[in-house]
C-alpha cells in the first residue's frame, strides 16, 4: 500500500522567511546546483537543496530543529551560481534567524530586535536607564573635575557602567544557555527521528571531545577558505571574530584589575591606562581590527547584488562597526584633550556596548553559539547520510495551500 503523508504547510513561517531575507525562495525549481557547488557540503551529506524543499513546503519544525542549516557558513557560492537567483544562502540565513527567534526568551524581545520599527524603542532603553539611574544616584557627572586630566570615569562612573552591563551580561548568558539547552535536545531528537545518527543519548565525555575537535575550525575560520566565488569574506569575518576575542580579554582584565584594586591600600586603579601597557596595545589592535573587518563586510555586501542583505544583517554589521568607531573616537578625543566630545563619544560607545550585550541572544551574533553547538553535535553524532531522511511518499496531501 502506498505511503501517505499529510503535510500542513506553515504559511506564516514561509512569510517570515521572506521578511528575514529569504524572499526569493519560490524561484527555486530544485535543480540541485546549490548542493553541487557548495564547497563544504560532502557528497553523502548534501545541502542546501533539501532545506529549500522543506522551506518551500513550510516545514518549520523540520528546519528550526535541525542542525543542518547551521553547518552552512553563508559564503554565498550557492546564491552566486543559482541559475534562478533563488539565493539558497539567504534562505538558510533566514532559517537560522528564525531559529534564533524560536529559541529565545522572551519571544517578544527577539521579535522586536528583528523589527526595524522597534529600533527607536531599543535605543531609548539604555539611554533612559543611563540618564535616569545616573541622575538619581549621582554617578553621572556632567561637570567633572578635570584638574588631574580627562578620565571617563569622572563623567560616567564605572559603578554606573557595571550596574547596567553586568546584569545585561547575566541576562544574555541566561537566555543563551536556556535556548542552547533546548536547541541541542531538539537537534538530537531530529537526528534520531530522521536517521542521521545512531547515538541514542548525548554523552558528556564524547561531546566535550567533539568540542576540542571543532575549536580549531572555528578559530581559523578555515571553512571560509573553501569558498570559491566569495572567498574574500574570510578576511572580514576572521578580523571581526578575533577583534571580539581581543576586546573580551581586555574588558575582563580591566574589570578584574579595577575591582581587585579596591583591596589595595592605594585604592582603586582607574583608567586611562598608559599607551605602552600591553593591554592597551591589545585594545587598540582589536579596535582597529573590528573597524577594518566590519568595513570589509559592508564593502562586500554592497558589491554583491546577488546576495540579499536583510535588516538583521545590517543591524549587526552597523552595531559592530559603530562599537569600533565610537571606541576609537573616545580614545582619540581623550588624547586630544577634547573633553565634551570624548564624553559624548563615551556615552554613545556605552550604548553600543549595551546593545551588543543585552540584545546579543536575539541578533545574528547568536550564531556564534548556535552554529558552534550544531558543528560540535554533528562532529559528536557522526552525522550519517542525510538525503535519505527526506522521504517523499507516493502521495502527498497539503493543507492550507
Amino acid at each position: 500500500m502506498a505511503e501517505r503523508l499529510l503535510v500542513e504547510p506553515d504559511l506564516k513561517f514561509i512569510k517570515d522567511l521572506g521578511i528575514l531575507g529569504g524572499d526569493d525562495l519560490k524561484k527555486c525549481y530544485q535543480c540541485a546546483t546549490c548542493s553541487v557547488v557548495c564547497p563544504i557540503s560532502p557528497d553523502n551529506k548534501p545541502f542546501p537543496r533539501k532545506e529549500m524543499i522543506a522551506a518551500s513546503w513550510g516545514l518549520k519544525e523540520k528546519l528550526v530543529k535541525s542542525a543542518d542549516p547551521w553547518l552552512c557558513h553563508n559564503c554565498g557560492d550557492c546564491s552566486t551560481r543559482c541559475p534562478r537567483k533563488a539565493k539558497p544562502g539567504d534562505v538558510l540565513a533566514a532559517i537560522r534567524a528564525q531559529a534564533i527567534v524560536e529559541y529565545s526568551r522572551p519571544r517578544w524581545l527577539a521579535e522586536a530586535v528583528n523589527d526595524p520599527k522597534k529600533l527607536p524603542i531599543l535605543i531609548a532603553i539604555p539611554v533612559a536607564l543611563f540618564l535616569v539611574v545616573g541622575s538619581i544616584t549621582g554617578l553621572l557627572n556632567f561637570k567633572p573635575d578635570l584638574s588631574g586630566g580627562i578620565a571617563h570615569y569622572k563623567f560616567f562612573s564605572t559603578w554606573l557602567v557595571d550596574m547596567h552591563m553586568v546584569p545585561a551580561m547575566l541576562f544574555a548568558v541566561t537566555v543563551l544557555a536556556l535556548g542552547l539547552k533546548r536547541f541541542v535536545c531538539d537537534i538530537h531528537q531530529n537526528a534520531l527521528a530522521e536517521g542521521k545518527t545512531d547515538k541514542q543519548t548525548i554523552e558528556a565525555a564524547g561531546f566535550v571531545q567533539a568540542i576540542f575537535r571543532v575549536i580549531p575550525t572555528i578559530m581559523t575560520h578555515k571553512k571560509f577558505t573553501e569558498c570559491t566565488e566569495n572567498k574574500d569574506r574570510y578576511i572580514a569575518h576572521f578580523l571581526t571574530f578575533w577583534s571580539f576575542v581581543g576586546l573580551f580579554i581586555v574588558t575582563s582584565v580591566i574589570f578584574l584589575v579595577l575591582y581587585g584594586s579596591y583591596l589595595l591600600p592605594t585604592g582603586p586603579l582607574h583608567g586611562p591606562w598608559a599607551q605602552i601597557n600591553p593591554i592597551k596595545w591589545l585594545a587598540n589592535v582589536s579596535g582597529i581590527a573590528l573597524i577594518v573587518g566590519t568595513s570589509l563586510m559592508i564593502k562586500n555586501r554592497l558589491n554583491k547584488p546577488d546576495q540579499k542583505s536583510a535588516y538583521k544583517d545590517w543591524f549587526l554589521i552597523v552595531l559592530a562597526f559603530g562599537l569600533g568607531v565610537t571606541g576609537m573616537l573616545t580614545e582619540l578625543t581623550r588624547i586630544a584633550g577634547w573633553a565634551p566630545v570624548t564624553f559624548a563619544m563615551y556615552f554613545l560607545h556605552l550604548i553600543f556596548i549595551f546593545f551588543l550585550i543585552a540584545y546579543l541572544p536575539f541578533t545574528k551574533l547568536a550564531h556564534l553559539v548556535y552554529r558552534t553547538a550544531a558543528m560540535v553535535y554533528s562532529e559528536y553524532a557522526g552525522r550519517k547520510k542525510i538525503w535519505g531522511h527526506l522521504k517523499v511518499p507516493t502521495k502527498l496531501f497539503f493543507l492550507n495551500t
